[in-house]
């Protein structure tokens, strides 16, 4: 379904799976570099993930976002606040993203949408510490990031953890090729600094789109987090 349409864009849409009588709503967002991906792709390993989270009782939508390609940022964010709002009713509503995907979950929860927590798989945080090939985030912020520091920390989760900040599970691949884990942990140590609840679970062995790692697992302890969210 349409959740939002900008004038000049593509519809944006989203895809609901859910349960009978849902406990909360999940909005799900896809990795890819922020220039790459929908809510169709998937995980290897993890097809089947939105079925297994209808069937342990959560409304799951995925949703689509405008990629670097079509607009640059805070393009994005914006669209990720308004998927929020669109599923937003009576129940708890969580953000669980891939990479880019938790990358906009974190920012959209720690600068103004209301969520309830927020799982973030292998997330970009401090745009500005990573090393290597940025074409990625350069083509998000429409410029690479030591050219435009202000913009580059303004898009960084790091630079907004503070005490306010919804419960948030961070889990990273230990061998992670593309993003460091180093960008988890820096993160998890500046919302515990900040008095923050937050968990950080490297996963040993895992690279980058959690190849070498165990999906169940990875899933399972997701779902712990947010039922624990829950009764907060």
């Amino acid at each position: 379904m349409i959740y939002r349409e900008v004038p000049g864009f593509r519809p944006l849409e989203l895809d609901v799976t859910s349960a009978d009588d849902p406990v909360a709503t999940i909005v799900y967002l896809h990795g890819g570099g922020w220039r790459r991906g929908s809510r169709h792709g998937s995980l290897p390993g993890f097809e089947s993930l939105t079925g297994e989270l209808a069937a342990q009782g959560f409304r799951v939508a995925a949703a689509d976002y405008r990629l670097s390609g079509e607009a640059i940022f805070p393009a994005p964010l914006d669209d990720v606040r308004a998927a929020i709002e669109f599923v937003r009713d009576e129940k708890p509503v969580f953000v669980w993203g891939e990479s880019a995907g938790a990358h906009l979950g974190l920012l959209a929860a720690f600068t103004g949408s209301t969520v309830d927590g927020v799982v973030a798989w292998f997330p970009p945080t401090d745009l500005l510490g990573l090393t290597g090939d940025v074409s990625r985030e350069a083509a998000l912020l429409g410029a690479s990031p030591e050219s435009v520091p202000d913009l580059a920390r303004e898009a960084s989760p790091l630079t907004h953890a503070h005490a306010g900040a919804p419960p948030v599970l961070l889990m990273h691949g230990s061998d992670d090729d593309l993003v460091p884990s180093s960008q988890s942990v820096r993160l998890a140590d500046a919302l515990r600094d900040a008095g923050a609840p937050v968990e950080l679970h490297l996963v040993p062995g895992a690279r980058h789109r959690w190849t070498g790692a165990d999906p169940a697992a990875v899933v399972a302890t997701s779902v712990k987090f947010l039922r624990g969210a829950l009764t907060r």
